[in-house]
C-alpha cells in the first residue's frame, strides 16, 4: 500500500508539472515572472508548478469582429460591420505577452479605432459604399501596423475587412436615384447604339440589294431575253390546258396591235 501511494503522488507530481501543446499552438515557460527565451510548438513541456507555469496561445488566424459608428469627411456617420484578421507569430509571443499582456485583442481594437477614424474622416460617406472601400480598408490596416509596432512585435495583422455599411437614410436614398439614373442613361445608350446598327444593317441591306438589280439589269441582253423567252413557250406547250399567247416573237408575252397576221396565227396553232 505504501508502495502505491507513492507511485500516485508520484504520477500526480508528474502531471501537474507537465504540459501538452497541441497543433496551433504555442507554449512558453514562465519562470517568476521571467518569460524563457524558448518556445515549444507542439509536444510537452516539463516544468516546475511551484515557480514556473506554461503559458499557451493560438497562432491561429483570429477574427476580431466589431460593430462601430465611423465618421465621414462631411461629418455623417456610418455604421459598420468591421473583421479585423490577425495572428501570432510563434516565436515572439514572449514580446507580445510582456509587452501587451494576454488581453493583446484588447489594443488591438483600440488600435483600430484610432486608425479608422483617422482615415475614414478624409473620405466621403458614399466611398464607403463604393469601390473606394478597398482604398479604406488598405489605408486602416498600414496605419494599425504602424502603431503596433511601436508597441509590440509579434502580431500580424492580415486584413481589415468592412462589411454591411448603412448610410444615412437621406444619403442612401441619393445614392440609389444617382444609381438609377446611371442604369437609365446606359440603357438608353444600349438602345440607341442597337437602333444604329439596325439603320446600318437596313441601309446595307438596300444598297446589296439595288447593285444587285444593277448587275441584272445589266446582264439581261437580246439574246438571253430571247432564250429565256423559248424556254417560257417550251414549259406553256407541255400543258394541257387550253391558252392564248400573244407575242412579238421577242418576248415571252406581249400584248399589242403590232403584227397582228403572225399573232393571229400563233393562236390558231395553240387552238389546234
Amino acid at each position: 500500500m505504501k508502495n502505491q501511494t507513492i507511485a500516485i503522488i508520484f504520477l500526480g507530481l508528474i502531471c501537474s508539472s507537465c504540459a501538452v501543446i497541441r497543433p496551433g499552438e504555442v507554449g512558453i515557460k514562465q519562470t517568476l515572472g521571467t518569460f524563457s527565451p524558448e518556445v515549444k510548438t507542439q509536444g510537452t513541456i516539463l516544468y516546475n508548478p511551484i515557480i514556473s507555469k506554461v503559458v499557451k496561445e493560438s497562432t491561429q488566424t483570429k477574427n476580431i469582429k466589431l460593430f462601430l459608428s465611423l465618421p465621414s469627411k462631411e461629418g455623417l456617420s456610418v455604421n459598420a460591420e468591421i473583421s479585423i484578421l490577425h495572428r501570432l507569430h510563434g516565436d515572439k509571443v514572449a514580446s507580445v505577452l510582456q509587452n501587451l499582456g494576454k488581453d493583446y485583442e484588447s489594443i488591438i481594437t483600440s488600435v483600430f479605432r484610432s486608425a479608422a477614424s483617422d482615415v475614414c474622416a478624409k473620405f466621403y460617406a458614399k466611398d464607403m459604399h463604393s469601390g473606394m472601400r478597398a482604398n479604406i480598408e488598405k489605408e486602416i490596416l498600414e496605419k494599425m501596423k504602424l502603431n503596433l509596432e511601436k508597441q509590440a512585435d509579434g502580431i500580424e495583422l492580415i486584413a481589415v475587412l468592412m462589411k454591411q455599411i448603412q448610410l444615412p437614410q437621406g444619403l442612401a436614398s441619393s445614392v440609389e436615384r444617382k444609381l438609377q439614373a446611371e442604369q437609365d442613361a446606359m440603357r438608353m445608350e444600349f438602345v440607341l447604339t442597337q437602333e444604329k446598327l439596325e439603320a446600318e444593317r437596313k441601309i446595307i441591306n438596300a444598297k446589296g440589294e439595288r447593285d444587285a438589280q444593277i448587275i441584272l439589269t445589266e446582264g439581261l441582253t437580246d439574246g438571253i431575253i430571247r432564250i429565256k423567252a423559248i424556254e417560257a413557250f417550251r414549259e406553256l406547250s407541255k400543258s394541257m390546258n387550253s391558252k392564248i399567247i400573244i407575242t412579238d416573237g421577242k418576248t415571252p408575252l406581249f400584248i399589242g396591235n403590232e403584227d397582228k397576221t403572225s399573232n393571229k396565227e400563233v393562236d390558231k396553232k395553240e387552238k389546234k
